[in-house]
């Protein structure tokens, strides 16, 4: 692996255990597909400067909520809500994409809301 590649991985450890709190789970995906999990999506594209990891963290869950991809949707609001960003931010958002992407994923999205905001209540 080259030296990039290495440091990409690194950026991309750093970022996912920012956005979800802990390091990925060994297993939890293929290890090759892991490895560009890692060192692509979160070393080279969430760790570009230019925007702030709470402002992706918000893109992303929009980008899954217009989407419909309800799984990694509650994956993200996870991380979300790990970085600080308020039930209230996320709730504005739904309202507000629920009228661009239709009213079906805002109601997604509120009710994923809802799970992983008061699953710690219960």
């Amino acid at each position: 692996m080259s030296q990039s590649n290495d440091a990409s991985k690194d950026k991309g450890l750093e970022v996912m255990t920012q956005l979800f709190g802990r390091p990925p789970k060994p297993g939890s995906m293929d290890s090759d597909f892991m490895q560009i999990t890692q060192g692509n999506l979160f070393g080279d594209i969430w760790g570009r400067p230019g925007l702030k990891i709470e402002e992706r963290s918000m893109i992303t869950v929009a980008a899954l909520t217009v989407l419909a991809r309800e799984q990694e949707l509650k994956v993200h609001l996870h991380g979300a809500k790990n970085l600080g960003i308020s039930r209230e931010k996320l709730e504005e958002m739904m309202i507000h994409l629920a009228h661009y992407g239709g009213w079906p994923v805002g109601v997604a999205g509120m009710r994923k809301i809802a799970e992983v905001f008061d699953k710690d209540k219960k």
